[in-house]
């Protein structure tokens, strides 16, 4: 072979190595997208997590992050967006589309936490564990990254609720259905007021009362509006960050190998416990510096509330038991 073939060929395999390694250090990047606003504690933490996970990929891997339902719209549209490839990763409640997640939504239930305590990394810890086993199958069509749940709701009352019989009558904003079945059964007028409108509807009189955690009671100003929080913590509401499974299947090995390093009960006890922390510091502020007064419910009268909440419970479990669905086995191990 003459030298200028041989050149030539040595060109050619230099230009086929070159254009390997610029393909597989090509950057991805992956929409990312939520419906709560650039404020909030997900939105704090998911940057930095996506910031972490770019400089652990040397730059192979970008996110843009679209808050507030900017790329999709209202909350209810966000895990199909991910199913359908709209988005790679969203981050929602399951309670905007109920009925549609039924084993995960017993998490949802009255006084339903692991060891009866509310922990929040331990909540996200046990539900992000047993999801594989227990709820996989209803989130088809998604790659679970974690699941997580909120700080339980408690009621923002503009009277002291002193008594299960202080419910009696009083109209309160419900955070969800089960929520609505335990006022119910409180003699209270449950109503349905978007969490937005919720401060306008207590200054206005329209109710008397709003189930909201403490970290969304300090968003909503609503301490401008009502002067107590009634204790106990009732419940709960389950959340999921999902990716596309195409687009994590389309993932080089090593990237894969990130995103499954930075998510799984990992990242859901990490964010647990940001989101925790939000709850803690609502809850001094509100205290502190807005004037709230936090009055708990004597134990007689929260034992009482409890066994007004077990129908709701067993109904609930029993319902999805009838559909052949492992019910009592996921709720048994999850509140353990």
């Amino acid at each position: 072979m003459s030298l200028q073939k041989i050149l030539k060929a040595c060109a050619f395999a230099v230009a086929i190595a070159l254009g390997a390694g610029s393909a597989q250090a090509q950057t991805v990047t992956l929409k990312l997208s939520h419906f709560v606003p650039p404020q909030h504690a997900f939105h704090k933490w998911v940057t930095a997590w996506a910031e972490k996970i770019e400089k652990e990929s040397n730059g192979q891997l970008k996110f843009e992050i679209y808050p507030n339902g900017q790329l999709v719209g209202p909350p209810n549209r966000q895990l199909d967006a991910a199913r359908n490839g709209i988005v790679d990763i969203a981050w929602v409640l399951h309670g905007v589309t109920p009925g549609r997640y039924p084993m995960t939504e017993l998490a949802n239930l009255p006084f339903t936490f692991p060891g009866g305590t509310p922990n929040l990394p331990e909540m996200a810890k046990r539900l992000t564990e047993l999801a594989p086993k227990y709820l996989a199958a209803e989130h088809t069509g998604l790659h679970i990254l974690f699941l997580n749940q909120a700080p339980p709701v408690l009621l923002f009352s503009k009277e002291p609720i002193k008594t299960l019989a202080d419910y009696k009558g009083k109209k309160i904003r419900y955070a969800s259905i089960t929520n609505k079945q335990l006022l119910e059964a409180l003699g209270a007028a449950p109503m349905l007021i978007p969490p937005s409108d919720a401060q306008d509807a207590l200054s206005k009189g329209i109710v008397e009362g709003a189930m909201f955690p403490l970290e969304a009671g300090l968003a909503y100003d609503l301490a401008s509006a009502v002067k107590y929080a009634i204790e106990p913590p009732i419940a709960s509401a389950t959340f999921a960050m999902v990716m596309n499974p195409a687009k994590y299947n389309s993932l080089p090995p090593n990237l894969r190998a990130i995103i499954d390093k930075e998510t799984g009960v990992k990242a859901a006890m990490d964010f647990a416990a940001a989101y925790q922390a939000q709850e803690k510091f609502a809850r001094e502020l509100q205290t502190t510096k807005k004037g709230l007064q936090i009055l708990t419910l004597p134990p007689a009268e929260v034992a009482k509330m409890k066994e007004l909440s077990k129908p709701i419970v067993d109904k609930a479990i029993d319902d999805l038991e009838k559909q052949g669905k492992p019910a009592k086995e996921f709720f048994a191990a999850y509140t353990k």
